[in-house]
């Protein structure tokens, strides 16, 4: 799991513009899992048919828009058994520090991003939810 961790930091997705990445469609991911996929996939589907911008319209991994001066501090791994994770991540992104946990899971052999939590305790996972759950109404 720290691996894919440490992997998602070196270089996230908005520090090199990747073809490739611009044509995997919102909810389509293969860092995240199924669930927040899903979730994202709602999120973007429910903003298009509406004519406005998506709830998620930044890079969660960098929690940014664009990329100056990135770098990876810390990541501190605790197990939550043996098919999940959290990773506690520092990093510097535009002279400033940020602090975010990332809920892993694994599904088949791979690890996913099952929730991104900023430094403020607020979960992508939740507000995608919520959002989600708004749809159905």
């Amino acid at each position: 799991a720290e691996a894919f961790v440490r992997a998602l930091y070196v270089a996230p997705p908005t520090a090199s513009p990747d073809p490739a990445a611009a044509a995997v469609s919102p909810g389509r991911d293969p860092l995240y899992s199924r669930t927040l996929n899903a979730l994202i996939g709602v999120d973007f589907r429910e903003a298009q048919s509406r004519d406005e911008v998506p709830y998620l319209n930044y890079d969660p991994i960098c929690a940014c828009q664009d990329i100056d001066g990135f770098a990876l501090k810390t990541v501190t791994m605790t197990p939550d058994g043996p098919q999940a994770a959290t990773a506690e991540v520092v990093f510097t992104n535009h002279g400033r520090e940020r602090r975010q946990t990332l809920k892993l899971v694994k599904e088949g052999p791979m690890w996913r991003i099952a929730d991104i939590i900023d430094d403020k305790g607020k979960s992508l996972h939740d507000d995608l939810m919520a959002i989600a759950e708004k749809a159905e109404n």
